[in-house]
């Protein structure tokens, strides 16, 4: 008997805003937070013991095709950020991703995004997934 979680498992990344992440104002500048929407994107693909350096060596790349962010609230210089990524759909030739940045100590909503990405081969061209790693990321996904 295989028992599922009815849960996706959410990746959690945690650093500090640095000085230079924020605008003259003093706020992170809204750019960034694609940057930590990648970083959040990386730690979820590393916990399946699989680097996006090892993939790209082994001749997988996967390219942002889509990208769409909510601002909520800003993020200021030193503030603590936790980075709640989950994997939302998972198709042949391409993965979509959510994201929640939140203020790491008072839980604030931030920032919420999307992302899609594309699976591309080494000459960058659109291609699929890799089973074995298709039928990984098709498990954390709720049916």
């Amino acid at each position: 008997m295989r028992l599922i979680s009815l849960v996706p498992h959410v990746e959690e990344s945690r650093f500090r805003v640095r000085y230079a992440e924020t605008d003259q104002m003093g706020v992170v500048y809204h750019a960034n937070y694609l940057v930590w929407c990648e970083v959040g994107r990386t730690d979820y693909i590393r916990r399946f013991g699989l680097s996006y350096a090892e993939m790209e060596r082994r001749g997988l790349q996967l390219a942002v095709a889509d990208a769409a962010l909510r601002f909520l609230a800003p993020a200021r210089y030193d503030d603590p950020v936790v980075v709640r990524t989950r994997l939302t759909a998972v198709k042949s030739r391409a993965l979509a991703f959510g994201y929640e940045i939140r203020h790491g100590e008072t839980d604030a909503r931030l920032v919420e995004a999307t992302t899609q990405l594309v699976a591309l081969d080494a000459s960058r061209r659109l291609t699929v997934l890799w089973p074995d790693l298709r039928a990984l990321l098709e498990a954390e996904v709720l049916p």
